[in-house]
């Protein structure tokens, strides 16, 4: 019996892989600027896994992320598609990770390291026998946010400890041109890979705005998340304080809500995080550590409680949802203080958002039982904060006291609003 002709091995194109990853593959520096949702990760791991397979040696790529939440995703997407490599990846992230553990699992000599640029940073300094000067590859993904004065000084510090004699890879949604801020990165003659325009959000996203008071706005939420019982939602409220009272008086009010912001432990994120993912909970309530990069395919509606500082953070939030070519909702609460940022934000959208109805009726039903959850939040989050003691406990009963008086600013009438959006 005659052996079958072993079939040649196909390439990259052949295997039908997008334009953007080819021109990935070719070893060139990259910007990429695609819309979220649309695949970014597996541009960068996929060339990543292909020249370790034809370059197999220790400690190979590196993988910045701002957020431990996203180093952990990325990492997840690296051992999925890297399995039958036998890839080996370590996450060095800040937060409660033990730096003894994380020291042992860089002294295994990884392929992939997936980290936040401080607690990487932390390591080159102090972690005996750990260095990155074999590097071949080196991605930050969120690039924009990473390449802010926040990570500069650590991001500049991770660059002298790196070859120059490297690939590097930007990716981001919301990535600008700016000179100073891509030449921090250190690029080599880059092709830029733009999938769609900058500051654009996709076309299966529904935008909204809902006028209300600011006296009104906790009873309008309540109102709202009525409407979507069936749905998955994620909020974004401005203040780690906030989110965390939100989250309360969500619960208190028979809802199944989690919160997630900063000053959570590692643990606590994560936890928060599967909780949602697994739909244990279906309302996410969040500061803006859950608007970058997150991968969770079943967020139905991004409500907007506050408004964001910039647009970009706009574009970041709601791509939360519809993702992957799914359709979603997203829908701004506007107060009397922010219409000016709603205008602002139309013009960079190239586009004015629908108005969103409320049920006027049901608010004045629902805002005893939304104000008693209120009383009750704040009462426990001082009881919480006054068993710490201490400085920061002082300060926090500053903060929940301000945050007690919120909502206590005269009501402007709805005309007055009409007024203004013309």
């Amino acid at each position: 019996m005659e052996e079958a002709e072993e079939s040649p091995t196909p390439t990259f194109a052949e295997l039908g892989i997008t334009g953007p990853i080819l021109e990935t593959l070719k070893k060139r520096d990259i910007i990429g600027i695609a819309p979220t949702g649309s695949g970014k990760t597996a541009a960068f791991v996929l060339p990543i896994l292909h020249h370790l397979w034809d370059n197999p040696h220790g400690l190979f790529a590196c993988v910045l992320a701002p957020t431990l939440e996203l180093a952990f995703q990325i990492s997840s997407q690296f051992d999925a598609l890297g399995s039958a490599m036998g890839i080996r990846t370590a996450v060095i992230v800040g937060g409660d990770e033990d730096r003894v553990t994380q020291a042992v699992m860089l002294a295994r000599k990884p392929h992939i390291i997936v980290g936040t640029p401080g607690r990487l940073l932390d390591h080159l300094k102090v972690t005996k026998g750990f260095s990155l000067k074999n590097l071949k590859f080196l991605i930050l993904d969120e690039a924009d946010r990473l390449l802010d004065s926040d990570f500069g000084i650590c991001i500049d510090e991770i660059l002298k400890a790196i070859p120059t004699e490297r690939t590097t890879y930007l990716f981001s949604a919301t990535l600008t041109d700016k000179v100073a801020k891509l030449q921090r990165a250190n690029l080599r003659n880059p092709v830029k890979v733009q999938v769609s325009t900058k500051y654009q959000t996709v076309s299966s996203l529904l935008q909204y705005y809902l006028l209300c008071p600011l006296v009104k706005k906790e009873v309008t939420l309540v109102s709202l998340l009525n409407s979507m019982a069936q749905n998955s939602v994620i909020i974004f409220v401005r203040t780690k304080d906030f989110c965390q009272k939100l989250a309360i008086i969500l619960r208190i009010l028979g809802f199944q809500s989690v919160p997630l912001h900063g000053e959570m432990s590692q643990s606590q994120r994560l936890g928060a995080l599967n909780r949602f993912k697994s739909e244990g909970s279906n309302i996410l309530v969040a500061t803006d550590l859950a608007s970058r990069g997150l991968d969770i395919p079943s967020v139905d509606i991004v409500i907007n409680y506050d408004t964001p500082t910039h647009s970009k953070d706009y574009i970041h939030r709601v791509g939360r949802t519809a993702r992957a070519g799914r359709s979603g909702k997203a829908i701004l609460m506007t107060t009397q203080y922010d219409i000016e940022f709603l205008q602002r934000l139309e013009q960079v959208l190239g586009h004015k958002l629908e108005s969103y109805p409320v049920d006027l009726e049901e608010l004045d039903f629902l805002r005893e039982r939304v104000d008693e959850a209120g009383r009750v939040a704040a009462n426990q989050l001082r009881e919480e904060y006054m068993s710490k003691g201490g400085k920061d406990g002082r300060k926090r009963r500053k903060v929940l006291a301000s945050a007690d008086r919120d909502g206590e600013d005269d009501e402007l009438p709805m005309h007055t609003f009409k007024k203004k959006r013309r």
